[in-house]
């Protein structure tokens, strides 16, 4: 661009661009209680480390090929998924799976969005969008109509949920025009669902349970508009996969070692295997075997009662931001009204039920999902899978929080690529066994590290790193703490072993092309503030509202080794700001991006990102950047969503002809209301979350 847009002022602002609303409904206002990580890890900014030179950074080659957002790199292409034995209808047969119906984009040559404050989804010239599916749209076959003000826990729990977040979109047939769209539903917004809000405290039990039914996940049968990269839902009575997930009625299995432990027992459940419901899902991902990952975020806010466990319980409960000094916190979802297992004085154990990685298979409607304890509870982002070249699986995950870590799960079994009905019933229980790790990270200038976002006069942020093993199976490697205890609160095992404390840390993808690791780590405006940790090499500004990308490479490319390399690619904010930096391109040539959030690959291994809260005042968006070669650096804005949303998902398909997104809160402004929204998208009455997908006019991949 020849000239870089005029950034315009930041409205309602919440530590970073977030509405009060948005931080009040989303995070039960996270930011505004003290931070819940109060061990006395090392600031290792204050640690001076050997120099290491860049040029020992190892670079994995090409580990294979991208299958429709699979991460199933390294062993071999992943293995199309099947329906399980039992399971609604026949197998689809994805043999195609693999295939690039019309090749990978080469460059980033898409038209340049400015940053706005529209009310409107705006894409490039050459490209257009729609509307897949809106909050209410029906998603099971005998699902009533949406009546605004009509609505039951009945109906909502069989149509489209509130507040999509990932989104993952899995081929049914060779030609690829039939598809399987999973969305999360992470959080509502009473006050702008239900006409005539007043508060929390005045909502029915009724319009309580719809909130929990809005929460979960939806699968949906898609099929292909023509020959476009448009796609839509499959009419009413061709829906055999569709199916809703919630947290008012679907049963979940726990499995892995912390399953039926004392910490997971309830009344309702002594044997602690069983748990009703999901909550705060949030970001996800797609395994080789055709199953979909959904981490549970911000469980605590929907917990009453912290005040009345047993004093033993409150300091864990406290780790994990539920508090434990008021029966009612001031930003209480009032969900005890409608359920009383969400009373921990009644129930003090359902709280360790949630905070942990859901697989879902959506290829059986009848499968029961399943929460797996062998990956640790924390507030998941997500899982993100890649299969090793030993066939081991490694799962990358961030805990969003100021001051959490990162971690890595990596499977006791191999994957087995086979299409058959064993090979995939022993793939579906990979995730129940392994080694899970938290990340400590090193540096090679921490002494020149003042949180200005200055680079060290080696001209990168960058260092060293290692997995730190905290419990593999039933061994625990943490002092004085069982491997129930590990994996239950696992934040606790990592503040004893030192973990590296990171900037909210959300997405960590694994890069199907280069095989490198992506970590969005979206802001944290504690940083360096007060008594809190100061900035380091790798979180290196001082009250970061614009959060940045870290880029991690495992020894040897090897997914299952303990030592890894790492630099910070993109420190995100106002290209004019000096405290940013984009992998050393021209800064007059980028876009302004503020507040990572989601990662996802296209077909060449260009790093696309969607932002959440963008902290310079104008609309969220989607970004796209090569991470490879001369162009690396060169991030440019795609797309914007409308006035007050977030850009949610992104999932791009394996042909390279359709993008969706997740618009999450469109209109989510303090003040807003059914009655006088902030933003009317998508249909120019009240506002409503939806997935949008968007292509090319000329039916080229997207991006190129």
């Amino acid at each position: 661009m020849s000239e870089r847009p005029r950034l315009l002022p930041i409205l309602g602002q919440n530590h970073t661009g977030r509405s009060a609303m948005t931080c009040m409904y989303r995070c039960g206002n996270a930011c505004d209680h003290p931070v819940p990580n109060e061990s006395d890890n090392p600031y290792f900014g204050d640690v001076v480390q050997a120099e290491v030179s860049r040029r020992g950074v190892v670079r994995a080659g090409a580990v294979g090929a991208l299958v429709l957002g699979f991460a199933g790199a390294g062993a071999a292409a992943a293995t199309p998924a099947l329906a399980a034995p039992g399971g609604s209808g026949a197998a689809p047969d994805l043999d195609a799976a693999t295939a690039r119906h019309g090749g990978a984009p080469k460059a980033l040559t898409f038209s340049t969005i400015p940053p706005n404050r529209l009310d409107n989804f705006v894409v490039p010239n050459g490209y257009d969008h729609s509307v897949v599916l809106r909050w209410g749209d029906p998603v099971e076959p005998d699902a009533p109509e949406f009546r605004l003000d009509r609505q039951s826990a009945y109906a909502q729990s069989k149509q489209f949920g509130y507040n999509n977040d990932f989104v993952a979109v899995l081929p049914l047939d060779k030609r690829g025009d039939r598809a399987l769209l999973v969305v999360n539903h992470e959080y509502t917004n009473e006050n702008l669902m239900f006409p005539g809000f007043t508060s929390l405290d005045a909502l029915s039990v009724e319009q309580l349970r719809v909130a929990i039914a809005a929460h979960g996940l939806s699968v949906v049968e898609l099929e292909r508009v023509g020959e476009s990269g448009q796609w839509k839902p499959v009419s009413r009575g061709a829906r055999r996969y569709n199916r809703r997930i919630t947290a008012l009625a679907t049963r979940f299995d726990l499995t892995g070692p912390a399953a039926g432990s004392a910490f997971l027992k309830t009344a309702a459940d002594p044997r602690g295997k069983t748990v009703i419901g999901t909550l705060n899902n949030c970001a996800g991902g797609v395994t080789p075997w055709g199953t979909i990952l959904s981490g549970e975020e911000n469980f605590n806010q929907y917990f009453v009662g912290g005040d009345g466990v047993p004093e033993a319980d409150k300091p864990r409960l406290a780790r994990y931001g539920i508090s434990t000094s008021a029966r009612y916190p001031a930003d209480s979802r009032k969900w005890d009204r409608a359920d009383e297992r969400f009373d921990l004085t009644r129930h003090p154990n359902e709280a360790n039920r949630f905070g942990w990685i859901v697989e879902l298979d959506p290829f059986d409607p009848d499968a029961k999902p399943r929460k797996h304890t062998a990956m640790g509870r924390f507030k998941h982002e997500g899982a993100n899978v890649i299969v090793a070249r030993s066939g081991h699986v490694a799962a990358y995950m961030g805990d969003d929080e100021r001051f959490d870590y990162l971690y890595k799960f990596v499977t006791d079994k191999k994957f087995k690529k086979g299409g058959s009905w064993q090979d995939r019933e022993h793939n579906l229980t990979l995730l129940e066994s392994g080694t899970l790790y938290v990340a400590k990270l090193d540096y090679t200038s921490a002494s020149e590290i003042d949180g200005s976002g200055k680079l060290p006069s080696d001209g990168a942020f960058n260092g060293t790193g290692r997995w730190i093993p905290l419990v593999r199976g039933d061994k625990s490697f943490v002092t004085g703490m069982t491997a129930a205890e590990v994996l239950t609160f696992t934040r606790l095992a990592g503040d004893a072993v030192g973990a590296t404390k990171m900037d909210r840390p959300e997405d960590v993808e694994p890069n199907p092309v280069n095989g490198k690791i992506y970590v969005a780590l979206t802001n944290n405006t504690n940083r360096g503030t007060g008594t809190n940790p100061k900035a380091d090499e790798a979180n290196p500004r001082t009250a970061n509202r614009h959060g940045h990308i870290l880029e991690l490479t495992e020894d040897r490319g090897d997914h299952t080794s303990e030592a890894f390399t790492w630099s910070v690619p993109i420190v995100c904010g106002d290209p004019a700001d000096p405290a940013t930096y984009f992998a050393g391109y021209d800064k007059t040539k980028v876009s302004p991006i503020s507040c990572p959030d989601n990662v996802a690959f296209d077909g060449a291994g260009n790093l696309w990102i969607s932002t959440d809260g963008n902290a310079l005042g104008t609309n969220d968006g989607l970004f796209a950047t090569p991470v490879e070669g001369p162009e690396r650096g060169h991030l440019k804005q795609f797309l914007t969503v409308p006035f007050g949303a977030e850009t949610c998902g992104p999932f791009i398909t394996t042909d390279n002809k359709s993008v969706f997104v997740a618009v999450q809160h469109p209109g989510e402004i303090s003040g807003a209301s059914i009655e006088a929204p902030a933003s009317t998208w998508p249909d120019g009455d009240y506002a409503k979350p939806g997935v949008v997908v968007t292509w090319r006019l000329d039916g080229k991949p997207v991006g190129s």
